[in-house]
């Protein structure tokens, strides 16, 4: 029930008072000294207490209960300030809202001019977001440095200093729809990210609607189609590594591509090859975790002739961490050396394609399982929940399959000599 203002009790406030409506002056009010309630019509009264102050009171009624309102002191509040307050109240409580006190009306006020909390940046959120997953949830260093530097490079100078909540979607496709036709990869790694960061400040009430969300679909142009990595045939692949031997490349270099063919490795992994990570006597690689792509420690069984390109680099490591030390003190062969060797010599693949080759030598040629295989390439087997019951990594198995890859290459290449 809304409230309403109760009218004077004649019998009681207005006869005792001589009150009729607005029956009080400004000279009255100043002049009253009595102790008691001077009522001026409409519910508002001049409160004279014994110590001689006055104070201006509504009396209002709600579900039948009566409550009085101060609307301030006099003389801080005089006679006319007083009835416009309390005209005030009776429109609020016919609109159906509550009446408000001196006290409400100075918090409303102040509230009114406080400036709002400005929210965060779009740039501080993601920046907090990296920092928050950083060693927690992500433990690649390269992945967690990729993340910052694709945000830095096309996010932040497009909507980075925009306030979270006023980045919209139409800011989000500025960026993406460019790069959804040139560069599809780095257009859906921005999205995951954009998604990511507004996804964190949703749950923390900083925004209603995530702008990198399904909803930005229908403005985003196709995707080219994908194409497969170029690849060679299995039988083609000894003619490859021949070619990167007999070349004049760096001896380095050479070694540290035949050993990628060899292991069936990820360029960057066999180039980031440490000699910590090699135990000869067991004749094994162990990757750690945060230099796999899927996080997970990853076992390499070493063939022979994997074990005699190692012995090989020996003498070029000197006091160098890295199995393959590039040319600069310190660090190992850069990223883009194995792609520029093969488009010097025109190997015709891309060096991320001999997996593909040994895949299908595997497939074709060998007797290994397919799990076997698939561990060999640091894939994920199963389901979580097979993963979960299916604990071997089949090392034998993987072990026979990789020496069975190296001679396969060995007998090729002599054949073909």
């Amino acid at each position: 029930m809304p409230y309403r203002i109760m009218p004077l009790n004649p019998t009681v406030d207005v006869v005792k008072r001589g009150g009729k409506l607005g029956s009080l002056s400004a000279t009255k009010v100043k002049t009253l000294k009595e102790a008691g309630r001077y009522g001026d019509g409409d519910g508002l009264y001049l409160v004279v207490s014994p110590n001689g102050s006055r104070s201006w009171v509504q009396r209002i009624v709600a579900d039948g209960s009566r409550r009085d309102v101060g609307l301030g002191g006099y003389p801080t509040v005089g006679l006319a300030v007083a009835r416009q307050l309390a005209a005030d109240n009776r429109q609020r409580v016919q609109a159906g809202r509550l009446p408000l006190s001196a006290l409400g009306r100075r918090k409303a006020a102040t509230s009114a001019r406080a400036p709002k909390a400005s929210k965060p940046t779009f740039e501080a959120e993601a920046r907090a977001f990296h920092a928050e997953n950083t060693g927690a949830r992500w433990t690649n260093p390269k992945n967690v440095r990729a993340w910052l530097q694709r945000a830095e490079k096309y996010l932040f100078p497009s909507f980075g200093a925009k306030a979270i909540d006023a980045v919209t979607g139409a800011d989000v496709l500025d960026v993406l729809a460019p790069l959804q036709t040139t560069k599809p990869e780095t257009a859906m790694r921005l999205r995951v990210i954009t998604r990511q960061v507004f996804a964190r400040a949703q749950a923390r009430g900083l925004v209603n609607v995530n702008p990198a969300g399904e909803g930005i679909n229908g403005g985003l142009p196709p995707r080219p189609a994908a194409s497969h990595m170029v690849a060679l045939h299995y039988s083609q692949v000894a003619d490859a590594l021949r070619a990167v031997e007999s070349s004049d490349a760096y001896l380095g270099t050479r070694l540290a591509f035949k050993f990628m063919v060899l292991t069936a490795t990820r360029g960057a992994e066999a180039r980031g090859a440490l000699w910590s990570e090699v135990d000869f006597e067991a004749a094994v690689w162990t990757m750690p975790a945060e230099r796999m792509k899927q996080s997970r420690a990853h076992v390499v069984p070493l063939s022979a002739q994997a074990l005699a390109v190692l012995e090989q680099t020996k003498g070029l490591a000197g006091d160098s961490p890295y199995v393959f030390p590039g040319t600069h003190m310190g660090k190992h062969i850069s990223d883009n050396t194995f792609g520029k060797l093969a488009r010097q010599l025109a190997l015709g693949c891309n060096p991320h394609g001999f997996r593909s080759s040994f895949r299908d030598w595997a497939a074709e040629c060998s007797s290994a399982s397919w799990a076997a295989v698939e561990l060999s390439l640091a894939h994920s087997v199963g389901s979580n929940v097979e993963r979960a019951y299916f604990r071997s990594d089949l090392l034998g198995q993987r072990r026979d399959l990789m020496q069975a890859w190296a001679d396969y290459l060995g007998q090729r290449s002599i054949t073909h000599h």
